[in-house]
């Protein structure tokens, strides 16, 4: 095994994990302040219970050879069995498995987390917890199976997705659409003003998002190697040319420089960029950047204007960027795996085709899952509490 890889996706495991207290930030400063504390509580405890059910199911779910079909894996390692600090080829030849597993456990939690956009503000924390805990089994883990997984169809099928433009942001973008249609809008939702209350807590947030990033898309080369370099300054462009983008855009119908602007189509940027990062040049990664902050800040204007409140804009964001993204890899990868070219119709196709099938899959059975918890335990808090807010009721605590 190499050391230099070794050390290398251990920083990146790090990097990549500051991510989620970067996304605690980023939306607990979005929300009015009477809500700040449940929604840092929602990225925590997914950082805890994630990391529990990942450790006993969900890792083998979606990392164990497959059981047939390339839909799931089976249960070689449940409970970790047989993931030690021994290589395993299929993923971790120049480092232990139980490192690959790790890395892999960051990727999970952060895609968890984002998911709470959809809760905000209206949702009981105890319901939260038990979504999120089927979620991670029947949706997370099957979909990173397709793509990354032992035998799993879409990445047998030749399906481009370097760091998770699938697996986690087109499936957590419209697994939020799914959410936010069931649980419905905020009290109040478009009558009354529910502006940002801590600009300041989203640029924190979403710097150490961005610098979380480059663990992500670095560390997905895994080993220390001219495409992590590639990964990593792709990462930094396309959030580059996002933010920009965004910023002229929105300059050009207010007459002003928006802070919560250029942070949106930074992470517009990054989100697009990431099924790309190792398999394209750097040119196309800065359009790919660019075109998703103009994108993405189209749909999140329609967004606002429907009755959908899904509160953060994961669908606007993640999930529109991340289709972007995905077919842009279609479009632009000539990078890192043998027989890729530029503008090839094909790989566009089989991108398409992952796009769709990520889409159906995580929508319906997303909806699924909440139509029924809604129906039976039920997700909303009283309004009285939904108007004081949720840090005190739930929590015991204010910001």
């Amino acid at each position: 095994m190499s050391a230099a890889d070794i050390t290398f996706i251990l920083i990146c495991t790090g990097l990549v994990f500051i991510m989620t207290p970067g996304l605690a930030f980023f939306y607990g400063g979005l929300l009015r302040k009477k809500n700040i504390i449940n929604m840092m509580a929602m990225c925590f405890v997914s950082i805890a219970l994630v990391s529990i059910i990942w450790f006993f199911i969900s890792y083998s779910l979606a990392f164990a050879p497959d059981i047939g079909g390339g839909f799931i894996g089976g249960f070689d390692f449940i409970g970790l069995f047989g993931v030690g600090r021994d290589s395993y080829g299929v993923y971790s030849s120049d480092m232990p498995h139980l490192l690959y597993m790790v890395f892999q456990l960051m990727f999970a939690i952060i895609t968890v987390a984002i998911i709470a956009s959809p809760f905000s503000e209206r949702v009981n924390f105890s319901a939260f917890i038990i979504f999120i805990s089927i979620w991670l089994i029947f949706v997370y883990s099957p979909i990173a199976h397709w793509v990354w997984g032992d035998g799993g169809w879409l990445g047998m099928l030749g399906a481009l997705d370097f760091a998770g433009g699938t697996v986690v942001h087109i499936n957590v973008g419209f697994a939020a659409l799914a959410i936010a249609m069931v649980i419905g809008p905020r009290k109040g939702y478009q009558k009354e003003v529910m502006e940002p209350s801590n600009i300041p807590y989203v640029l924190l947030g979403m710097g150490l998002l961005w610098l979380g990033w480059f663990g992500f898309n670095g560390g997905s080369a895994l080993g220390a190697n001219d495409i992590a370099v590639l990964a990593l300054f792709n990462t930094h462009i396309g959030a580059c040319a996002g933010g920009i983008v965004w910023m002229v855009i929105e300059y050009n119908n207010t007459k002003k420089y928006s802070t919560l602007g250029i942070a949106s189509g930074a992470l517009a940027g990054l989100v697009a960029v990431t099924p790309a990062a190792g398999f394209v040049e750097p040119i196309w990664a800065l359009i790919i950047g660019g075109v998703s902050g103009a994108i993405c800040l189209f749909v999140l204007t329609l967004r606002t204007r429907s009755k959908i409140d899904e509160t953060l804009d994961a669908i606007s964001i993640h999930g529109t960027g991340g289709i972007w993204g995905a077919i842009a890899t279609g479009l632009f990868a000539s990078v890192g795996s043998s027989g890729l070219l530029l503008g090839n119709l094909v790989q566009l196709l089989i991108q398409i085709i992952g796009v769709l099938a990520t889409i159906g899959y995580s929508f319906g059975v997303t909806y699924a899952i909440a139509w029924i918890m809604n129906q039976t335990i039920g997700f909303r808090v009283p309004i009285e509490i939904e108007y004081a807010g949720l840090d005190m009721s739930q929590h015991g605590e204010k910001a």
